[in-house]
């Protein structure tokens, strides 16, 4: 395992090598494209003055050069590369000029040339700035990888010693199984003889065997001991392994997609702009001559608006695809025998891991938080960057102005962009915004190493957790994000649609939404209504198409579909089979049909009554198991979801028998969801629309105490933040969904669903007492 570790190593090590090796060969070849392009400009300046001819063999020198056999792959290969292809347009165009102007020589001269040597500086500049973070990134990557491999060789040694104490461990017991044969054999073979001769001697051999079984015996329980401890070693050193490697993984994942991405950015940062800068010179200049030069220039024009440092990112990723794309992901190494690739979430160490899940948890939001800050901060230096790189300064039409008497071209090089006073200045600040951001972009790229690290070891923590018995607890969201959004969405704005889950959306759309959701964003959040809703419709259909297990299994699949003649008695059968369900699937189809039922009593505008949306959601929901008949079987199916979205209220249990979030309808048409997501709609808009119904001022009531059912995030300012069990403080009532109320000293708005009202949490617990003493009162009668 060590040999196979090293060699990994020194392959990601070649690999990383190489990298630094070929962004040199990218900055050579732009210091050495600069440097031609200064050349080329000096030389044409000079040529200009003897026309054409000249200008001819200028072009044929440098298209001879590009023609040199010397790293002839390499240089065909950056011919995708857009300033390449700036390049090899622009010597074409020369080859057509055939008239020259003194304004061009001095435009040449004193404009873009030093436009170049800056390019060139800067370039260089960034470059060298840009490989000192990747040298860090390689050095800290490689820092995770040793780690990899030292908390590995902990879990094999480990391992090793478990595995040898248990063996010693045998061997005490098979001691002791030969020692109590042995005094058994022993006693059987004792010949009587007469009491005072031989009394003295069994008594004596009778000590010596119980002495030596006691020795056996507590030597057994110390390698029993030293066995039970090394096993446990070896628990926690794999379970460190396995925190080790799915952290590695996920690093070296984002080095290779993101860090090195990020890196050539910044190798390009500012250099497509400013070289986009100098050839526009070059085109204002040009364009002004003769129409007979346009047919070439354009083509130029369209190079030089091509100029995109991403697309060039792109092609030199795909070009050296062997040296950009990632390693194979590490797999668990097993050692003697030990098979077991999972976290082990038992007890002793399951208690340990759900406190680290927590205190990891804990740390990736405010890790989060202070790298979401700091990456504002460098977009938006980023952005004061490109503001200063992409001004349009490159116009030189006043240069190009004649005289009433039609005498040589004004010459205004004086007025234009090199000769400013302001220059200096403007480089003094751009050099100080690039430090800046430089220093920005490497402390959020560590901090997003450090969350990419923790947050590794927390999904996996999470996910173990969540799987075993003990692990239901740590589950965060009962609803997932993406059934929240979308029936928000719909709820808001598509209850009336037509055809709504019947006609198919645009497959783009849907690709783009399912995406979004899968990074973790909410593309539906606020109020902007300009999604296709047959789109949104299709994403809420596709995510619980793809669950890999339905939300109705199909082991209770003939319990469900069991026909029984009356309406109430199918709904108490339904009830009966899907209590049996996990709790957190319960809340889903709960949520789920709720919002269903809600959308079928707009029927006679969306067309769509319960049988309707039975049809499109049965095949969805609950798959026929294979060997059964698929079309009898879905008519079933498409019965029991029809009679689901009707008798909802008679088959799922209310909130106070199931604890979690709930499809809440509002007063107005625009009805939205609310659960411990915290996305809720509008609550200002909502409070606005009903608050004059409802406003009572402070001297008509006091103040009512109220206790938080779960945690809530305030999305808009008006809106208070608070933690299940917080104490909250009740003013009035502002809406049918919302308080006004106080919290940490604080006044805001506090949402209805997420709270228990004091007094009648009191009522309640009085009335629960109540009937306990009565009980106990005639139990004592």
């Amino acid at each position: 395992f060590e040999v196979q570790g090293k060699r990994r190593d020194c392959k990601i090590r070649t690999q990383l090598i190489e990298q630094l090796k070929c962004l040199d060969q990218q900055c050579e070849l732009r210091v050495q494209l600069l440097q031609d392009l200064q050349d080329f400009f000096r030389k044409k300046a000079e040529i200009e003055m003897d026309y054409s001819r000249n200008l001819e063999k200028l072009a044929e020198r440098f298209l001879a050069k590009t023609r040199s056999t010397k790293d002839q792959q390499f240089k065909k290969d950056q011919n995708v590369l857009s300033p390449v292809n700036c390049w090899n347009l622009l010597l074409n165009q020369v080859k057509r000029e055939s008239r020259d102007h003194t304004t061009l020589s001095d435009i040449y001269l004193n404009n873009i040339i030093p436009r170049f040597v800056q390019v060139s500086e800067d370039s260089g500049r960034l470059f060298k700035k840009s490989k000192e973070v990747g040298l860090q990134l390689q050095e800290d990557l490689m820092k995770v990888l040793n780690e990899l491999y030292t908390v590995m060789k902990t879990y094999h040694m480990y391992n090793a010693d478990s595995i040898s104490a248990q063996s010693k461990l045998k061997e005490a017991e098979k001691q002791e199984e030969k020692q109590i044969g042995k005094s058994v054999k022993q006693e059987d073979k004792q010949t009587p003889r007469s009491p005072d001769s031989t009394s003295n001697v069994r008594f004596e051999e009778k000590h010596v065997r119980r002495s030596s079984v006691k020795k056996i015996e507590k030597m057994k329980e110390k390698r029993q001991a030293k066995y039970t401890e090394n096993k446990l070693k070896a628990i926690k050193a794999r379970n460190e392994y396995l925190l080790a490697l799915e952290a590695t993984n996920a690093s070296v994942f984002k080095y290779y997609i993101h860090d090195l991405s990020d890196l050539i950015d910044c190798c390009d940062l500012g250099y497509h702009a400013s070289l986009n800068r100098a050839l526009r010179t070059f085109l204002s200049a040009e364009l002004n001559l003769e129409q007979s030069k346009h047919e070439g220039l354009d083509a130029i024009e369209n190079a030089v608006e091509n100029l995109d440092a991403n697309s060039d990112k792109q092609r030199l990723m795909e070009m050296y695809n062997n040296v950009f794309c990632p390693p194979m992901k590490f797999e668990f190494q097993p050692h003697m025998g030990d098979m077991v690739s999972q976290l082990c979430a038992q007890q002793p160490v399951q208690s340990e891991l759900v406190q680290r899940c927590q205190q990891l948890q804990s740390r990736l939001s405010t890790l989060k938080i202070e790298n979401e800050e700091v990456k504002k901060t460098m977009e938006a230096t980023l952005q004061t960057i490109q503001d200063i790189v992409t001004i349009e300064d490159f116009d030189v039409s006043d240069c190009f102005q004649y005289s009433n008497s039609m005498e040589s071209v004004k010459s205004t090089v004086s007025e234009t962009f090199m000769s400013k006073p302001s220059i200096a200045k403007r480089r003094a600040n751009q050099q100080e915004t690039e430090q800046f951001y430089f220093t920005k972009m490497k402390e959020y790229l560590e901090g997003r190493n450090l969350i990419t690290k923790l947050q590794a070891k927390h999904d996996l923590l999470q996910k173990t957790l969540g799987e075993s018995e003990y692990g239901t607890c740590l589950s965060l969201q009962a609803i997932p994000l993406v059934v929240e959004s979308c029936i928000r969405f719909i709820s808001r704005h598509g209850l009336q649609h037509e055809g709504i889950f019947r006609v198919s959306g645009s497959q783009v759309e849907v690709n783009d939404i399912k995406n979004a959701f899968e990074r973790g964003e909410d593309p539906l959040a606020g109020d902007q209504n300009d999604h296709d809703m047959d789109s949104i419709a299709g994403v809420l259909k596709l995510y619980f198409r793809g669950l890999e297990h339905p939300l109705f299994p199909k082991e209770i699949f003939h319990d469900l579909i069991a026909s029984m003649d009356n309406l109430q008695e199918r709904a108490l059968h339904i009830r009966k089979v899907l209590l049996s369900l996990p709790k957190t699937t319960l809340i889903v189809m709960r949520y789920l049909f709720a919002f269903l039922s809600h959308l079928s009593q707009f029927s006679e505008e969306n067309m769509m009554d319960p049988y309707n949306l039975a049809i499109c959601f049965g095949p969805t929901l609950m798959s026929v198991p294979e060997g059964h008949d698929q079309v009898s079987c879905q008519a079933h199916v498409n019965e029991l979801i029809k009679t689901i979205i009707i008798q909802h209220e008679n088959i799922f249990p209310g909130p106070r028998e199931l604890e979690g979030p709930i499809y809440s309808r509002g007063g107005n048409t625009e009805d939205y969801c609310e659960s411990p997501h915290g996305e809720t709609a509008s609550a200002e808009d909502s409070v606005q629309d009903i608050a004059a119904e409802h406003h009572t001022s402070d001297d008509e009531c006091e103040p009512i105490e109220a206790i938080a059912k779960f945690d809530y995030i305030g999305r808009t300012a008006r809106e208070l933040s608070f933690k299940k069990g917080a104490s909250l403080l009740l003013y009035q009532r502002a809406s049918d969904d919302w308080w006004e109320g106080r919290h940490n000293g604080v006044d805001g708005l506090i949402p209805h669903q997420y709270i228990v009202v004091q007094d009648t949490f009191l009522r309640f617990s009085l009335s629960y007492l109540c009937l306990i003493l009565g009980i106990l009162g005639s139990s004592k009668n």
